[in-house]
C-alpha cells in the first residue's frame, strides 16, 4: 500500500499541538473501555476482590473464629522480628487488633497496587491491539494528531483511568476495613501516613509503569490478550514486596513507600522516553 502523509500536521502551527483531536482519542478510548466486557469485568472483579472483600474479610476474621491458644506464641516469635517502630506502633492492641492492625496497614498493601496496575495495562493494551481486532486501527493512524500526539492520548486514557479506579477504590478499600473490624478496633485506623503517600503517590506511578510497558508492546502485539499478557508480568515486583512483608525481609514503612514512589516515577518518565523515540504509526501501518 501506498504511504500516506502522516502526522496530521495540515492546518496546525509548526510547533503547536493539537489538543482537540487528543482529547478527542483520550475521550473515544475511556468510551471504549466502558463497553467492552475484556476491560471491563476484570476490571470489576479484581476492585471488588481487592477492595472490598479482602479488606472486609479481614476485619471480620476474628469474629468468626477464635484467635488464641497456640497462635498467641506464633504472633509473639512473629512480632520480635519487626522494627522498634512498628512494635511500638502496635504496642497495647490485643491479639486480634494486632492482627487486623498488621494485615490491613501494611500486608495488604502491594495487593492495592495491583489494581492501578491491571486497570492501566487492560486499557493500555486495549489502546493498539483492541483497535487492531475491532478493524479500527487505520483510521485512527490516520487522524489529524502526530506520532508524539496519538503516542500520548492513548498514555493519558489509559492513566485516567487506571488512577480514577485507583483513589475510587482506596476509598472503598477504608470503608470496608473500618466498618468490617468496628466491633474489634473500636475506632477508624485507616488509613495511616503510609497508605496516604501509597495511594496519592505511588498508584499513580505505578499506572504509569504498567501502562508505559504494555502501550510499547500493544503496539507491536497482534491482538488483546498477547499485549495484556506482556504487561502483567510487572505484577510479580508486586508480589514480590507482599512476600517480603510476610516473611519479615522488610516492612513498608512512610520513608520507604515515598522512596519506592520516586524509583517507579523514574522509571516511568524512561519508558514513555522510549516509547516516545520508537513509536511510528508508519510501521504500524505496514504491520497493520
Amino acid at each position: 500500500m501506498n504511504t500516506p502523509r502522516l502526522g496530521g500536521r495540515g492546518g496546525r502551527e509548526r510547533n503547536g499541538v493539537n489538543t482537540r483531536a487528543t482529547l478527542a482519542i483520550v475521550r473515544k478510548d475511556l468510551k471504549v473501555a466502558l463497553r467492552n466486557r475484556m476491560v471491563l469485568l476484570p476490571t470489576i472483579i479484581v476492585g471488588l476482590l481487592m477492595m472490598v472483600l479482602l479488606p472486609a474479610g479481614v476485619g471480620l476474621a476474628p469474629q468468626l473464629f477464635n484467635v488464641g491458644g497456640s497462635s498467641t506464641s506464633d504472633m509473639s516469635a512473629f512480632l520480635a522480628k519487626m522494627p522498634g517502630n512498628l512494635r511500638s506502633e502496635i504496642a497495647g492492641l490485643s491479639e486480634s487488633q494486632t492482627m487486623i492492625y498488621l494485615m490491613l496497614l501494611y500486608f495488604m498493601a502491594p495487593l492495592y497496587l495491583i489494581v492501578p496496575l491491571m486497570v492501566a495495562s487492560v486499557v493500555a493494551a486495549d489502546s493498539f491491539a483492541g483497535e487492531k481486532e475491532r478493524k479500527t486501527l487505520e483510521a485512527l493512524l490516520y487522524s489529524p494528531t502526530s506520532d508524539r500526539e496519538l503516542f500520548q492520548a492513548k498514555l493519558m486514557a489509559a492513566w485516567v483511568a487506571a488512577v480514577t479506579i485507583a483513589w475510587l477504590g482506596f476509598i472503598a478499600f477504608g470503608v470496608a476495613a473500618n466498618v468490617a473490624a468496628w466491633p474489634i478496633m473500636g475506632r477508624v485506623f485507616f488509613p495511616n501516613v503510609t497508605w496516604v503517600v501509597l495511594a496519592l503517590f505511588v498508584a499513580p506511578a505505578v499506572a504509569g509503569m504498567g501502562l508505559g510497558a504494555t502501550v510499547i508492546v500493544s503496539a507491536r502485539a497482534q491482538g488483546f490478550q498477547d499485549a495484556y499478557q506482556g504487561g502483567s508480568m510487572l505484577v510479580l515486583p508486586l508480589v514480590a514486596l507482599m512476600v517480603f512483608q510476610a516473611t519479615g525481609v522488610m516492612y513498608l514503612s512512610t520513608w520507604l513507600v515515598a522512596g519506592l514512589g520516586l524509583v517507579i516515577w523514574a522509571l516511568d518518565v524512561a519508558l514513555i522516553w522510549y516509547g516516545g523515540r520508537t513509536f511510528r504509526r508508519s510501521e504500524i501501518i505496514t504491520r497493520f
